[in-house]
């Protein structure tokens, strides 16, 4: 029961802070974003680290994931300034030319892993700026729109509740065994149903693409954000641990909570680039 309130409190505290800064404006939105990628890469290269052979650079690595947020923010802002991104590439220079003066056991699983935690969880949490500020290139100018990154985040959870509610009272066939073995077919497909309806209260809400744009974006996310759970828990099996951190009490680390968004965050924008050709 203790357990329980535990993970209620920090569920709540943690789903107001979110929905909060998202839609107070594009500068809590960036600065709440920066702090979580940073906290997301540190416990990714914490937990690589645990690893024989694996060394890499915690504060390199995860100033990396700071910085290329704060490019695609600032390219948000002014779409017309492509130079900042020049640094950043200078800083991925750095993370394989230092190996050949460290000096370490095996530079190939550190180059892998260093790479690894800019593409895994540095770059979709800077694509959630690509989501947030839509630009007109023409001009140079751009408009913060929160509801785009907002959406990934309430198809998640109305995913997970929708799949767990679901799982729960009709689940008898699983859906990846080997890997999470409750999660059921059915509470995947419950879960997209929610989905569904989620995106026909964002179409009347929010009416800033058609409704069928809506639904596609939902079943993107339950898709993609399933598998993007599904890769967190094969990452934990090989690493044999239950959490990746414990710094959300009764929620685990950063990487518990943001797993599902981590890939279905590339995928929507994926998904609304390839809309926006027709």
């Amino acid at each position: 029961m203790k357990n329980f309130i535990q993970r209620a409190i920090t569920g709540i505290i943690f789903v107001a802070v979110l929905i909060g800064c998202i839609i107070s404006g594009p500068f809590s939105f960036g600065i709440l974003f920066c702090i979580i990628s940073a906290m997301a890469t540190y416990e990714f290269c914490t937990l690589v680290n645990y690893q024989e052979e694996v060394d890499i650079n915690r504060n390199i690595c995860t100033l990396g994931s700071v910085f290329l947020f704060f490019c695609f923010f600032y390219y948000g802002i002014n779409p017309a300034e492509t130079g900042i991104f020049i640094p950043y590439l200078a800083l991925i220079i750095y993370l394989l030319v230092s190996e050949l003066y460290l000096k370490k056991k095996n530079p190939i699983n550190n180059w892998a892993y260093s790479m690894m935690s800019q593409l895994y969880v540095g770059l979709p949490f800077a694509l959630l700026n690509v989501l947030a500020f839509q630009n007109n290139l023409e001009i140079s100018v751009s408009q913060y729109v929160f509801i785009l990154p907002l959406s990934i985040f309430i198809f998640n959870w109305v995913n997970d509740t929708g799949a767990y509610c679901t799982g729960m009272l009709f689940g008898k066939h699983r859906l990846f065994e080997r890997i999470s073995p409750k999660k059921s077919w059915e509470g995947s497909i419950g879960g997209g149903v929610f989905c569904i309806i989620a995106a026909f209260a964002l179409a009347h809400f929010f009416p800033i693409m058609p409704t069928a744009t809506w639904i596609g974006m939902a079943l993107t996310v339950v898709v993609f954000g399933t598998w993007g759970d599904l890769t967190e828990s094969l990452m934990k099996r090989h690493l044999g641990i239950k959490d990746s951190g414990n710094i959300l009490p009764g929620h685990g680390g950063m990487l518990d909570r943001f797993d599902s968004a981590i890939m279905a965050i590339p995928a929507a924008v994926v998904y609304l680039y390839f809309i926006s050709l027709f």
